[in-house]
């Protein structure tokens, strides 16, 4: 099931009259389908795509996870970066398992940075990326969009197989053989990952230089019932990490403030 983000269509229509108004057509402008979790690392890309002059389409996933807060982030971050359309895609991943993002098992907490690039986690979630990519790049053929963003990171990252520079150029010829577009030679599929060798700390700056609102993200694996980031996950110590080594507060709101 599909939903689009809840900013209403008088809202959009009113977005889009404004940005044509700024911008001449929107309609010629190159479109790109930008992954977008609601993450820092995805509010990032989204910004970057933005300043690379795309016209955005952002696409978000409900897909069985332990809490929706991330869901609620990536609504408020693509309405503020004035995205032309946001796509909530339904699916459940709570059936396959083997994650503790989708099953009834203990996320890891308070793990030092050398042990979070050991081996995979189990936050790892089966083939998420793949999923994912998938999912874009259908979407992306419809637009007739040849520009896909993913906010992979192969460095200050938990680990995980599908955010390697090598597994990302394996997608690419995959899709370019798989599409009606990339047979016909209409459009040639380019997936960019313009965080994928930048730290935490670069990510954060650069986002910062481009006006992201880190306050509106949310990094966390295991939020309280409130919402509040638990400080202690991989992804919170990550996050945590990032902003002190970029010399910035992390304008997040944590229930365990110890790390930051």
């Amino acid at each position: 099931m599909i939903w689009r983000s809840g900013f209403g269509r008088r809202q959009v229509c009113q977005r889009d009259f404004q940005r044509q108004h700024e911008e001449g057509s929107a309609m010629s402008k190159s479109k790109a389908v930008v992954l977008l979790s609601g993450g820092l690392d995805s509010a990032t890309t989204l910004a970057i795509a933005k300043q690379q002059g795309f016209d955005l389409y952002a696409l978000s996933f409900r897909y069985g996870q332990r809490h929706i807060a991330e869901l609620e982030a990536a609504k408020k971050v693509a309405a503020e970066a004035g995205v032309r359309d946001h796509l909530i895609a339904s699916i459940d991943l709570r059936q396959f398992g083997g994650s503790a993002l989708t099953q009834d098992i203990d996320v890891p907490k308070g793990r030092a940075t050398s042990e979070m690039s050991e081996g995979i986690p189990v936050t790892y979630v089966p083939a998420r990326n793949t999923i994912f990519l998938s999912f874009a790049l259908a979407w992306a053929e419809v637009l007739t969009a040849p520009d896909i963003f993913i906010g992979v990171n192969a460095l200050d990252y938990s680990g995980y197989p599908d955010c390697r520079p090598e597994y990302i150029d394996a997608y690419v010829r995959m899709a370019n053989l798989a599409t009606k577009t990339g047979v016909t030679g209409e459009t040639t599929l380019k997936i960019h990952t313009p965080l994928i060798q930048m730290t935490k700390a670069k990510i954060i700056r650069r986002g910062t230089e481009l006006g992201v609102n880190y306050g509106l993200t949310h990094s966390c694996y295991d939020p309280t019932v409130e919402g509040l980031s638990c400080g202690e996950c991989d992804s919170c110590l990550l996050r945590l990490k990032g902003f002190s080594e970029a010399g910035l507060k992390d304008p997040a709101r944590y229930a365990q403030r110890g790390a930051a």
